[in-house]
């Protein structure tokens, strides 16, 4: 009875995978690979649907299966996880899905998949990766969470995308948890919390938070429009075109942003908008422009 229970339950299984192979909404929750699997469905849906049947290279950052504890120890079964990457497969029928971890998990390979073991923080190890792949069309950090990793992740593989590529961060409530450096505040406890690993902040503004680091790119979306005489673009103001800000979840559309400004012209207000308040130059208004930074320095 129990083993007949159990067939029927695998069966049913295959046959929801299959009829819902096209809508992540519902796929994604049958698939134990995602922390907020009803939520970050349904945006997964709206800006992949478009893409499903398409010939893509997708890269996932974090396989799964890991356990991973505050002093950095590993514990791990090579043939757990991978549970996302097979998910990817079975909604995008016609693509490449690639996966990096920490842990080796190449055991977890298949048609059309294929994983490299390496660090997300390791600029060397993801350039060798995209040598191997060629340019990608998707990333998705799903990886450590934490901030420094996150952030740095970004900035070596996002030129990497191909444009008209997406690139997703999941997990970035990691950016609102108290680092090392706070956790003392919330225990008398000479070990720290796991959750302190992080790396987040009480502070919302904190530049070294996720969050705030990719706050700071909207303004990328529109930096033909900063009125700032001698102001040169940096690589993500050329080539970031969309963001979209979810709960726990960004996705990042990559592009060509060289267009001309509407007001502006090469930072400065255009002649017609000048004269319009009776000057002939920019320099006459007696301006103070503070400094830019440059979000993509490492």
């Amino acid at each position: 009875m129990k083993l007949d229970q159990t067939i029927f339950s695998n069966l049913y299984y295959q046959l929801m995978l299959f009829l819902h192979r096209k809508d992540l909404s519902k796929l994604l929750p049958l698939y134990d690979c995602k922390w907020n699997p009803h939520l970050f469905g349904q945006h997964y849906q709206f800006h992949f649907a478009p893409l499903r049947t398409k010939k893509l290279k997708i890269l996932e950052i974090g396989i799964g299966g890991l356990e991973v504890g505050v002093s950095g120890g590993y514990a791990d079964d090579p043939y757990s996880g991978g549970e996302s990457l097979r998910m990817w497969k079975n909604y995008f029928t016609n693509s490449l899905i690639y996966g990096i971890d920490i842990v080796d998990k190449t055991a977890l390979e298949s048609d059309r998949i294929k994983i490299f073991q390496g660090s997300q923080e390791d600029e060397a190890f993801l350039k060798k990766v995209v040598e191997e792949t060629g340019k990608l069309d998707i990333i998705i950090d799903d990886g450590s969470h934490h901030n420094d990793h996150v952030i740095k992740t970004f900035k070596v593989l996002f030129p990497e995308l191909n444009d008209g590529g997406i690139y997703i961060i999941e997990d970035t409530h990691t950016s609102y948890i108290p680092s090392y450096e706070n956790w003392s505040k919330f225990s008398d406890d000479t070990e720290p919390p796991e959750w302190s690993q992080y790396g987040g902040s009480l502070d919302l503004y904190d530049p070294k938070t996720m969050m705030n680091f990719f706050k700071r790119l909207v303004d990328c979306l529109s930096h033909q429009e900063f009125f700032h005489p001698g102001y040169l673009p940096n690589y993500f103001d050329e080539h970031i075109v969309g963001m979209h800000f979810y709960r726990n979840q960004i996705f990042i559309y990559k592009g060509n942003n060289t267009q001309p400004g509407n007001v502006m012209e090469n930072n400065v207000l255009r002649p017609e908008f000048l004269q319009e308040i009776g000057i002939d130059s920019a320099h006459e208004l007696g301006l103070f422009f503070p400094k830019i930074d440059d979000p993509t320095k490492l």
